[in-house]
């Protein structure tokens, strides 16, 4: 479906004359009152539609009470967005970064809209099968681009330290998952340990996206097997793209995996999509990096995302906010710890 933006939450409103004021000064060419509304979807920053006369842009700010500092930078993504689109034409155009949170409340950038399809589970109902395995090789193929992209080129290559990345993320998540911790969760437990012990070797550096699935792609609305702008650049960094991989493959839900998550990320479950292993081998096969060890890969996705979503139930259970989709979110991170474990039970994919 194409993203709509709708009203704004409650909590989630911004400041329309300050920050109307704060466009007029930075951007002149706008012109025309300024409506604001809300992107629904998405569990991290905040995203606005702004219109301005007959403009649309699109604002990010991070999330009401949010205190995880490196997860929600703004002015990072603001950079990122700036340095990629010199060198890789799949991103929105950055129109102007406020660091100064006197004008909304936090930090906030701007960049252009990019119209187009976005899928999500709750839309409309499967693609025809043929399209979706031509929508899922493409999706696959792109994210060996963005490992492909000269980070250089874009002024990138300060952006993160690749030595030491895995042993990095390993300990910095397990961290992260003691201190939003609220329930007992014996898959996600074993995952500790289990990815310490068994990291492979380093593969080579490259730009990775850390977050990369289907419904941070916008498709084009004439050929929904056609990417047109990659979004959501908050946590990207330098390091090891096989994790950036495994990441994917933890998003990647099977029609036989968990109903919370078939419920949250089940586009992959529709027929036509390529399977984990497919995934695997088309990246590999694309990117020309072999992946002498896709279970620790997945295990380390399977982690991260749990982590991440016990992290956002934790402020709604702290009462930092009150969306009501956050409410269910403790199933969401079981049932990632079901996969953990029953990948470990089978000893692969």
């Amino acid at each position: 479906m194409i993203d709509q933006a709708t009203m704004v939450r409650p909590g989630e409103a911004l400041p329309l004359g300050p920050l109307a004021t704060y466009l007029t000064d930075q951007l002149p060419e706008l012109a025309g009152p300024l409506t604001v509304a809300q992107f629904p979807s998405g569990y991290s920053n905040l995203t606005y539609l702004l219109r301005v006369g007959m403009r649309e842009l699109v604002l990010r700010r991070p999330p009401v009470g949010a205190n995880i500092a490196s997860a929600h930078d703004i002015g990072r993504e603001y950079r990122v967005l700036s340095g990629l689109v010199q060198v890789y034409d799949k991103v929105p155009r950055p129109l102007l970064y406020c660091a100064d949170p006197a004008v909304i409340g936090a930090p906030f950038y701007v960049m252009e809209r990019v119209h187009g399809v976005i899928l999500r589970p709750q839309g409309a109902g499967p693609l025809p099968p043929a399209q979706m395995t031509r929508l899922a090789t493409a999706f696959i193929d792109n994210l060996a681009a963005i490992h492909a992209v000269d980070y250089g080129a874009a002024g990138l290559g300060d952006l993160g330290k690749p030595a030491g990345y895995g042993m990095r993320q390993i300990s910095g998540w397990s961290k992260r998952y003691r201190a939003a911790q609220t329930d007992e969760i014996a898959g996600v437990e074993a995952a500790i340990p289990w990815l310490a012990d068994h990291q492979p070797s380093t593969a080579d550096a490259t730009l990775i996206h850390n977050d990369y699935k289907y419904d941070n792609v916008i498709l084009d609305p004439h050929d929904l097997t056609r990417i047109r702008a990659v979004l959501d650049w908050e946590m990207c960094t330098l390091g090891d793209p096989l994790m950036d991989l495994g990441t994917t493959l933890g998003y990647w839900i099977e029609p036989t995996d968990p109903p919370a998550l078939q419920a949250m990320f089940g586009l992959t479950a529709w027929p036509g999509n390529l399977n984990r292993r497919q995934l695997v081998e088309r990246y590999e096969a694309v990117s020309g990096r072999a992946i002498r060890d896709p279970l620790f890969y997945y295990l380390y996705g399977l982690f991260k995302i749990a982590v991440i979503i016990q992290q956002i139930y934790a402020r709604y259970r702290q009462g930092h906010t009150h969306d009501p989709r956050f409410a269910g979110l403790l199933a969401v991170v079981q049932g990632y710890g079901q996969l953990i474990t029953l990948a470990l039970e089978r000893g692969q994919l």
